[in-house]
């Protein structure tokens, strides 16, 4: 007998919520194979907080070192109070549109509402070729203000599609593993 640890996992699934996210995937990859302009039109978009200062992780503080050199000392360092958060939509070619939530304000149905208008305006001034054709399909996570009523009701408005997203799924929201990691690095 051996002493084992239990694995973190973010959620235990459901075997429903399993075949709805198994569903959503062939859906997409089907979607992709069958419409080659499929990729071009999406635009993703996800929001992700900054601080005045991120720790450095273990692997950026490393150093070589010989074999009788001292260890390296690193004072742990908490994380400022200075901090925004940053609502970033990008599509296959480059980012769309981006900003900074104001100090002080919550992303709540009102707020991510009048984000979309700006996000509407910004692929009409820069990217007309895509306002023309009518092909805009926004993929976003299941936050409360993306899943709102209001939200929904202004993307049918604006005939704008949107993907679907799986409860528990944060494989297909691509900015938390190019995007957020990188601008972090700096």
């Amino acid at each position: 007998m051996r002493h084992v640890t239990a694995k973190f996992v973010p959620c235990l699934l459901t075997a429903e919520q399993k075949d709805d996210r198994m569903s959503v995937c062939t859906d997409l990859c089907d979607r992709a194979q069958n419409d080659s302009n499929f990729m071009s039109s999406v635009i993703t978009g996800d929001e992700c907080w900054f601080y005045g200062y991120d720790p450095e992780t273990k692997q950026m503080s490393s150093q070589w070192k010989t074999a009788s050199s001292p260890r390296p000392k690193k004072v742990q360092q908490v994380k400022s109070n200075v901090k925004t958060m940053l609502i970033a939509f990008f599509n296959i070619d480059r980012l769309v549109h981006h900003e900074y939530v104001p100090r002080g304000q919550t992303v709540n149905k009102e707020f991510y509402k009048t984000v979309l208008q700006r996000l509407r305006d910004a692929v009409r001034r820069h990217r007309p070729e895509k306002w023309c054709s009518g092909n805009r399909i926004l993929h976003h996570d299941n936050a409360p203000a993306h899943r709102a009523v209001t939200t929904n009701e202004f993307l049918a408005k604006h005939n704008i599609l949107s993907l679907q997203h799986s409860p528990y799924s944060p494989d297909l929201a691509p900015c938390d593993f190019f995007l957020f990691p990188q601008l972090k690095k700096q």
